[in-house]
């Protein structure tokens, strides 16, 4: 049974019907991963040993008829921002290449209990600071479309181990479009929750703008991850006190009821023409639905770059300020450098960037009392080559705020996922962005699912695939 491209709902219900083993299914996650990663590096630590001894211990629980998870023996990967007990935790950074985490992160208690089975820890830029794949701990990560390219960042490994079907799923994190620039980058599902939906224990960098997600190749295993991984956690103190939103029965939901914003560059963006063409025929997709899709030029005003910067480069410079003074050379140079420049702000200048933060989101609070999503495309561009930190096109930009489109919405919190739009003519995958009112994940999936029955993705496979 060739399980390479088998989404994780599958698996998981054939395990659960004997039909395979999870050690089966590890075992042929191990094998993809083994002959990719030499074209990939998309992993920092391989956990196969312990992989091995969680498969077997999932079937003996399945031999005992015991109860089993909703991803009982699924294999999944992690990013290196989030700690897995007792493996190297090392943030993409030679700083902490010998960091090991003493206790398994909120999230990774959460995959246990749901029966998934941790293959490995995943590549990150350095602490999540650029939006590419690559860092001077680990190298670059490959997009398997195209090798030639990133496969975006941070959550880098990540995306390439699902892209490739060396996992169906995989755990990121979001502080600025770190989950949904890979995936657009990759034809994937990439889901920010609801700021807090998904408990940050160790605390982030980043804590008012991190988040951690779920990816995956299906919208409905990006909904079946989302559900195990979310729910009240009292070590956030972010953490959202209020059930879980079952998104699970979302994704059957009919969508013509949603009210639909498409903004093709927010009033700022300085988007490729054919990224644009790609995004807005999806977005016009939902026209077809009988959903009703207005057209906004800059639906929230200004770009709030230099708010989203202020709060995210702020939080990475307290981490790294005594790594620069003490091992500067260490660092990622471009890291380096927006750290230096960020421990350099005035506390005054800083709260003047937090006050703007409360008045853009409630600009963007208003614009949903009359839609219920926003759409846009994901990135202003489509492939970009590895080893570049800020395309050309976009050279005026720093090393994450050229992805013009995805910051905005950590600022706010609310839901924000990236769906495949569809592919350039040289090949290359385009993301559609779909953003919900506060709270409202269950409109996201509504409308992820009914554009993935529309414009049906998942059996496109890459190039690495082909090869």
């Amino acid at each position: 049974m060739d399980l390479t491209y088998r989404d994780a709902t599958d698996v998981a219900r054939l395990i659960a019907a004997g039909e395979i083993s999870a050690v089966e299914v590890l075992e042929a996650s191990l094998a993809r991963l083994e002959a990719t990663e030499p074209q990939l590096n998309a992993f920092v630590t391989v956990l196969a040993s312990e992989a091995r001894r969680d498969a077997q211990a999932a079937d003996l629980r399945h031999k005992r008829g015991e109860p089993l998870g909703p991803l009982h023996g699924v294999p999944v990967s992690v990013k290196d921002l989030i700690a897995v007990g007792g493996a190297p935790f090392t943030l993409g950074s030679r700083s902490m290449a010998n960091n090991v985490a003493s206790a398994d992160a909120a999230s990774i208690e959460r995959l246990r209990q749901a029966g998934a089975i941790v293959i490995g820890k995943t590549t990150t830029s350095e602490y999540g600071c650029k939006a590419v794949g690559d860092s001077p701990l680990t190298g670059s990560t490959r997009n398997p479309w195209d090798l030639s390219k990133t496969a975006g960042g941070s959550s880098a490994g990540a995306a390439a181990s699902v892209a490739a079907g060396v996992t169906a799923i995989a755990v990121g994190t979001d502080g600025g479009g770190s989950i949904r620039i890979p995936a657009a980058l990759t034809s994937l599902v990439g889901v920010k929750p609801q700021f807090g939906r998904v408990p940050v224990y160790p605390t982030a960098a980043t804590p008012t703008l991190a988040h951690v997600c779920p990816m995956a190749r299906t919208v409905r295993d990006a909904a079946l991850l989302m559900t195990a991984l979310a729910g009240y956690d009292a070590r956030d103190p972010f953490s959202v006190p209020l059930p879980v939103p079952d998104v699970m029965a979302a994704c059957e939901r009919d969508p013509r009821s949603l009210r639909i914003a498409w903004s093709t560059a927010f009033g700022y963006a300085p988007v490729d023409p054919e990224v644009r063409a790609i995004a807005e025929r999806a977005a016009r997709t939902f026209a077809d639905f009988g959903c009703t899709v207005d057209e906004l030029e800059a639906p929230f005003g200004a770009d709030p770059a230099d708010l989203w910067t202020a709060e995210f480069y702020a939080g990475i410079g307290a981490r790294l300020g005594p790594v620069l003074r003490e091992r500067p050379g260490t660092l990622d140079p471009e890291v380096a450098a927006v750290v230096e420049r960020a421990i350099a702000v005035r506390a005054e200048d800083y709260y003047r960037a937090v006050f703007g933060r409360y008045e853009f989101r409630e600009r963007v609070r208003r614009l949903f009392e009359d839609y219920d999503l926003l759409l846009s495309p994901t990135l202003p561009v489509s492939g970009v080559d590895a080893g570049v930190a800020v395309p050309a096109a976009l050279a005026d930009r720093n090393i994450v705020t050229w992805v013009c489109y995805t910051y905005p919405f950590n600022l706010t919190g609310q839901p924000a996922a990236s769906v495949p739009a569809g592919f350039t003519t040289a090949g290359l995958p385009v993301g559609l962005q779909i953003v919900a009112g506060s709270y409202r994940e269950e409109d996201v999936f509504t409308a992820a699912a009914a554009l993935e029955t529309a414009r049906p993705w998942a059996a496109r496979r890459p190039a690495l695939h082909r090869e």
